[in-house]
C-alpha cells in the first residue's frame, strides 16, 4: 500500500468499463438471476415498443451455441448520427451509459425502461453482442466484441428476404412469383421494421451461462398477459427443443385464470377494471378473484415490469381493498352478527390478484426495478381502487357476501391461532424454562453468533448432539414428517406438536407476529438425510418457514445442510462425496482395487465424528441459504407441489422429471 494519495491514485472509468467491474450495481448480481435479467433487459425495450403501439410481435430464441436473440417488428432502433457522440444512434445506445429514447417524452408516453442503461448493460456482460435493424427497407448491422463496436454496416433489404422474413415471423405463406410477392410485401410493408439482438453472455463475468427455459418462458408469459394482444414466442434451439407461443386478448383476466386454474373460485367471475388519472399520466388496471385457497396470490407491474418487492402501488392497493370491503359490508349489515374488524390479511386471504399501473414517470429503486418509489401512486391508487371496488360490490351483493364470510372465517382463525400462539410463547428471549424438552440448546445468547440444526429422528438427534460445538449450535430433534401447512388451516397448524416446538425453540413468532430480531438463532439449518424421504421433510419445513416464517427466510436465516451420500476410503485416504457423478471421480482417482464404499442412507448412520467434519464444522461444510428469487413463482409452486390438486402435481413431475431425478440440493 502507498504512503501517498494524489490524483495519480484515481482512476476514471470510461465507455462500458464500469459495469464490467462492477456488474452487481446494473444487474443485481452475476448468477442465475443476473444471468436471466440480461434477457429481460432487451425483451422489455421490445416490450416499450408495444405499449407505444409500435410493436405487436416478439420472439425469443435459445440457440444452440447458448446465445439468445430477441427479435420484435418495432420501429428499430434509429441509426443516424447523434450529434453529442458523433455516432450512429446504434452504437450509442449500445456502448453509452445513460443514452436513449426513453428520456424524451414524446417517444415513449411510459416504458419500463429509465435510465438508458440496459440495453448497454447487456452489451457490456457478453462476449459477443450483434444487432440487426430493420428501418425503410434497410438492413443495419453492428457487432460488438466485450462492448466494443464494430463498424456499422448497411445493405438494401431485398423484396425476397422482406417476404420470407415476414412468412418466418408470423407463420404465412406466400405464392412463388414476382407480382405476388411485391404485392406481399406492398401490403405489409409497415410490418416490416423491427429489431434483432443476439448476444452470448460473458463466461468470465457469470458463475453460469446456461439458460433455463421454463424461467424465461415464466416471464414471457407474464408479459404477453399483461399487454393484451401482443404475441411472444420462445423458441430453445437446443437439445430440450422446447417452444410456445403467448397471447391472451383477454389480457388480466386471462392471467388471473390462469393463476387459479388449479383453485376453486368461490364467486364465477374475475373481477376487472381499469380506471385513469389524467392529471398525473398514471392508469391503473387490477384484476381478481377469490378463491377457497388459505394464502393470497398477489402480482403488481409497472409498465410491464414485475415490481417484487412491492411500492407504494401495492400498499395502495392493500389500503384500498381493506377499506371498500369493510365499507360496503356495513353499508349492507354483514357484520352485524359478528364482533369481528375484518383486517388486510383477512380480506386477503384466498384472493388472487393482478395490479398492473402504466405511469409516465416511475422512481424504481434500483436498476433491477424491484420495487416502486413513486410516493404519490399510493394515493392514486388507493383513490381509484376503492371507487371501483365500491361500485363493483353495489352491482354484486353476492359476490360481495361470499367475499366477506371468507373474511369472517379468516378472522375467527386469525384470533384462535394469536390465542394458540399465546399460551406457546416463552416470556422473553433467553428464558429457557419455556424450551422444548427436546432441544439441546447452545451456551452462545447472540443470535448472530447462535445456530439451530433442525434433524429428522432421535438418531440422528443423537448424532448432531454428540458431534456439534455445544457453545454455539443448538440441536433440534424432530418426530418424523411435520404437517404439510399448505394443506391445513392456520387453526389446525398452531396445534400440531412438532410445529409448537419449532415456534418455541426459534421463538420470533410467525405470521404477521413475526419478529425477526426476536429469533434466537440467525442460522437455522434443515439437516435432513440424503434420500427421498429427507426431500420430503425438508420441503415440509420449507413450506412452513415460506407460509408462516417468510421473514425469517427474507432476512437470510434459513439454510439448508449438505450431508455427504457416500464415504470412499483407500487405506489412510478418506474422501466423501455428495453427489454420484463425483463418486466415479474418487473411484477412478483412488482405484477400484481394495477401495471401501459407503452408502450413507441416513445421518444416523454417521458417527458424530464423521457428522461434525462433513456437515457441521463451519471450516469444512457446505451450507446453501434459502433465497426468495420471485414470491409469486414460489408461491405458485408450493401450491401446485404441496396443495390439493393431485393431476397439476403429477403434471409438473412429470414435465420436470429430468430435474427431479438429478435434483441437488
Amino acid at each position: 500500500m502507498s504512503d501517498t494519495y494524489d490524483a495519480s491514485h484515481i482512476t476514471v472509468l470510461e465507455g462500458l468499463q464500469p459495469v464490467r467491474e462492477r456488474p452487481a450495481m446494473y444487474i443485481g448480481s452475476t448468477d442465475t438471476r443476473g444471468l436471466h435479467h440480461l434477457v429481460y433487459e432487451v425483451v422489455d425495450n421490445s416490450v416499450d415498443e408495444a405499449l407505444a403501439g409500435f410493436c405487436d410481435h416478439i420472439r425469443v430464441t435459445i440457440n444452440e451455441d447458448g446465445s439468445v436473440t430477441v427479435e420484435d417488428n418495432g420501429r428499430g432502433i434509429p441509426v443516424d448520427r447523434v450529434k453529442k457522440t458523433g455516432r450512429s444512434a446504434l452504437e450509442t445506445v449500445l456502448t453509452v451509459l445513460h443514452a436513449g429514447g426513453k428520456f424524451d417524452k414524446n417517444t415513449y408516453q411510459v416504458s419500463g425502461g429509465l435510465h438508458g442503461v440496459g440495453v448497454s448493460v447487456v452489451n457490456a456482460l457478453s462476449a459477443w453482442l450483434h444487432a440487426t435493424v430493420y428501418r425503410e427497407g434497410n438492413v443495419y448491422e453492428m457487432h460488438f466484441e466485450r462492448g466494443r463496436p464494430g463498424p456499422l454496416q448497411t445493405r438494401e433489404e431485398s423484396k425476397e428476404e422482406m417476404a420470407d422474413r415476414y412468412a418466418a415471423r408470423y407463420g404465412e405463406r406466400t405464392r412463388k412469383g414476382t407480382a405476388s410477392r411485391d404485392a406481399f410485401v406492398e401490403a405489409h410493408g409497415k410490418s416490416l421494421s423491427g429489431t434483432v439482438i443476439t448476444f452470448m453472455p460473458d463466461p468470465t463475468i457469470f458463475e453460469t451461462v446456461i439458460y433455463d427455459y421454463d424461467v424465461l418462458a415464466h416471464r414471457l408469459r407474464e408479459l404477453a398477459f399483461l399487454n393484451a394482444g401482443l404475441e411472444i414466442r420462445i423458441d430453445d434451439r437446443r437439445s430440450e427443443g422446447a417452444s410456445a407461443v403467448y397471447r391472451y386478448d383477454g389480457g388480466l383476466r386471462e392471467f388471473v385464470e390462469y393463476l387459479n386454474d388449479d383453485k376453486e373460485p368461490i364467486h364465477p367471475d374475475v373481477v376487472r377494471f381499469q380506471r385513469a388519472d389524467v392529471e398525473n399520466r398514471t392508469e391503473v388496471e387490477v384484476a381478481l378473484q377469490y378463491t377457497q385457497a388459505y394464502s393470497e396470490t398477489l402480482y403488481t407491474f409497472v409498465n410491464s415490469v414485475n415490481t417484487r418487492e412491492g411500492g407504494t402501488h401495492l400498499e395502495g392497493f392493500r389500503s384500498a381493498i381493506t377499506r371498500a370491503i369493510n365499507a360496503s359490508a356495513k353499508k349492507n349489515n354483514l357484520f352485524k352478527n359478528s364482533a369481528l374488524t375484518l383486517r388486510g390479511d383477512d380480506v386477503r386471504e384466498g384472493m388472487t390478484a393482478v395490479i398492473s399501473i402504466k405511469l409516465a414517470n416511475p422512481q424504481f429503486e434500483g436498476q433491477t426495478k424491484m420495487r416502486l418509489g413513486n410516493s404519490n401512486v399510493r394515493g392514486i391508487v388507493d383513490s381509484l381502487v376503492y371507487a371501483s371496488l365500491s361500485e363493483y360490490f353495489e352491482e354484486n351483493p353476492a359476490a360481495l357476501k361470499t367475499i366477506v364470510e371468507k373474511g369472517l372465517l379468516a378472522a375467527k382463525a386469525r384470533e384462535a391461532a394469536k390465542n394458540a400462539r399465546d399460551l406457546t410463547r416463552r416470556k422473553t428471549m433467553l428464558e429457557s424454562s419455556h424450551l422444548p424438552g427436546k432441544l439441546a440448546d447452545c451456551q452462545e445468547r447472540d443470535p448472530a453468533k447462535s445456530e439451530l440444526y433442525i434433524v429428522e429422528g432421535d438418531s440422528a438427534g443423537g448424532s448432531a448432539k454428540q458431534g456439534r460445538d455445544r457453545k454455539f449450535q443448538a440441536i433440534l430433534p424432530l418426530r418424523g414428517k411435520i404437517l404439510n401447512v399448505e394443506k391445513a388451516t392456520a387453526h389446525k397448524m398452531i396445534k400440531n406438536a412438532e410445529i409448537q416446538t419449532l415456534m418455541a425453540a426459534i421463538g420470533s413468532g410467525i405470521g404477521e407476529q413475526l419478529d425477526p430480531e426476536r429469533a434466537r438463532y440467525q442460522h437455522i439449518i434443515l439437516m435432513t438425510d440424503a434420500d427421498v424421504d429427507g426431500a420430503h421433510i425438508r420441503t415440509l419445513l420449507l413450506t412452513f418457514f415460506f407460509r408462516y416464517m417468510t421473514g425469517l427466510i427474507e432476512n437470510g436465516y434459513v439454510y439448508i445442510a449438505q450431508p455427504p451420500l457416500y464415504r470412499v476410503a483407500k487405506g489412510k485416504h478418506e474422501r466423501y462425496v455428495y453427489r454420484d457423478e463425483e463418486l466415479k471421480a474418487a473411484i477412478k482417482e483412488l482405484g477400484e482395487k481394495n477401495t471401501v464404499i459407503q452408502r450413507y442412507k441416513g445421518l444416523g448412520e454417521m458417527n458424530a465424528g464423521q457428522l461434525w467434519s462433513t456437515t457441521m464444522d463451519p471450516k469444512t461444510r457446505v451450507l446453501k441459504q434459502i433465497q426468495i428469487e420471485d414470491a409469486k413463482f414460489a408461491n405458485e409452486i408450493f401450491e401446485k407441489l404441496m396443495g390439493d390438486d393431485v393431476a397439476a402435481r403429477k403434471d409438473f413431475i412429470t414435465r420436470h422429471s429430468k430435474e427431479v431425478i438429478n435434483l441437488d440440493i
